[in-house]
């Protein structure tokens, strides 16, 4: 018969032995844990402040296709004071850009977008066109085209590979819910019969070419999200320990309605803070 192995977590007999699992990189959800809106949430700029002082790797994500990370940094540091590296903002552009790199380099795609986009795949030497492309890559942007559109469908209908940056149906504004890249890709897809493949969350692709970017482990590092449904369950099919703030889309009541759960479940990303220096999340949930 073979011999058991202890488990880490072996009981002794003075009871159980639990060792939290060091942390050594982050990665965390934009809207609704660093910022609502234009605002920043409380602790959020004490947070990437701790990760930045400490020397410890992270990457900020957003599905937000639209702003390059030059114009992210730029736009957190102008209206909420959070300082965040450009080379620690990882978008659903960038991840959409090296995917293509990884599946066919030097391509060519037809994009619906904004400079985001555009901009992370001319960076991979793609060629941008509507004459035969490789892909029809769909983005975010504030004044979609009826004559962008059924050209997008057209080259899907002739043979293009539908890829779309990420599923998420709408989008805030000041104005109110503004169609987002999902909804925009349901209508494409009705017209051609053809799902596109996204991207961005809830995709752990996404999770795991942030992983790559900053050469982390799974294992290590601990992803931060307001939603269930995207950051949280990407985070756990990436292999990652995951904290939901109830600061953004999940409240705390919502948790038991899914059947997966988060590791840790705290008010805002203030009670992060502490962990960073600490290199540990108590898993305690």
């Amino acid at each position: 018969m073979w011999a058991r192995t202890p488990h880490r977590d072996a009981v002794d007999h003075n009871g159980p032995v639990t060792e939290p699992r060091a942390v050594h990189t982050w990665l965390t959800d934009m809207d609704g844990v660093l910022v609502r809106e234009e605002d920043p949430i409380p602790g959020a700029k004490e947070f990437i402040s701790a990760l930045r002082e400490q020397g410890v790797p992270f990457l900020v994500l957003t599905n937000n296709s639209i702003f390059t990370p030059r114009d992210l940094r730029v736009r957190l540091l102008r209206s909420s004071g959070i300082d965040v590296p450009e080379e620690s903002i990882w978008t659903s552009a960038l991840a959409t850009a090296q995917f293509l790199d990884d599946q066919r380099p030097g391509g060519s795609a037809y994009v619906v977008g904004e400079t985001g986009l555009t901009a992370a795949v001319h960076d991979i030497g793609y060629v941008m066109t509507d004459q035969d492309p490789d892909y029809v890559v769909l983005g975010e942007t504030r004044t979609y085209s009826f004559e962008a559109i059924t050209r997008a469908i057209r080259l899907i209908n002739d043979g293009a590979r539908f890829i779309a940056t990420n599923p998420d149906p709408s989008g805030p504004s000041a104005q109110g819910m503004l169609p987002a890249t999902g909804s925009v890709a349901a209508l494409i897809s009705t017209a051609t019969g053809r799902q596109p493949y996204f991207i961005g969350k809830p995709n752990p692709l996404m999770m795991r070419s942030a992983l790559n970017r900053i050469d982390a482990h799974s294992e290590t590092t601990v992803m931060i999200g307001d939603r269930m449904d995207t950051d949280i369950i990407s985070g756990l099919e990436a292999g990652m320990r995951t904290v939901l703030v109830a600061t953004g889309a999940t409240e705390r009541h919502q948790v038991q309605d899914f059947p997966y759960r988060p590791t840790k479940v705290v008010d805002s990303i203030a009670d992060v803070v502490p962990y960073v220096a600490e290199r540990t999340l108590p898993e305690d949930l």
